[in-house]
């Protein structure tokens, strides 16, 4: 989750203060990605900068100025595009355990050894997110069925890699 991004869409709902901000993704999206808020105030000012905000009032308060922004023209059709772009599926872990599987192959280790540990790793997760399903609100199990669903896919191409490692084997020896 790109966190200027979204910023900027929240925003977009309407003018606001850092501390809103920050309430907000904290609301929506921490449990997937904490965000500080120091990282808030430091991407204020990029958007600032880059025209995609203005500070449109600021208010004396018991520590800083609490100053208020409010999305551009420029802005909004940012958030537009981002909207309307979809986001590429990334094959990171998959990527990983297959470069540790080659690897495991090359230095004649045991690969099913390591393909076992992961799935074990990959059961463990989704445990934990099934838990948090049980008590959790709509936006949990909706974050966890995603997770979900991309560990069972990885699992998938555990067992289809686990019953090539024969095939593999002789390959990276070659």
């Amino acid at each position: 989750m790109e966190s200027r991004l979204t910023l900027l869409g929240l925003l977009s709902a309407g003018p606001g203060h850092g501390y809103d901000l920050k309430r907000s993704w904290d609301h929506w999206f921490a449990a997937s990605k904490p965000l500080a808020y120091g990282q808030v105030y430091a991407t204020l000012a990029r958007l600032v900068r880059d025209g995609l905000i203005t500070q449109v009032e600021s208010e004396p308060g018991a520590g800083p100025e609490r100053k208020r922004y409010e999305v551009t023209d420029a802005g909004r059709e940012t958030v537009e595009q981002w909207l309307l772009t979809p986001v590429t599926p990334a094959g990171d872990v998959q990527a990983d355990i297959f470069a540790k599987t080659i690897i495991a192959l090359m230095l004649d280790d045991d690969a099913d050894r390591l393909l076992d540990l992961q799935r074990a790793e990959h059961m463990a997760r989704m445990r934990e997110l099934t838990r948090l399903k049980q008590d959790g609100d709509l936006r949990t199990v909706l974050l966890a069925d995603h997770a979900l669903f991309h560990i069972e896919a990885d699992l998938r191409w555990m067992e289809t890699t686990a019953a090539r490692l024969g095939e593999l084997r002789t390959e990276v020896r070659s």
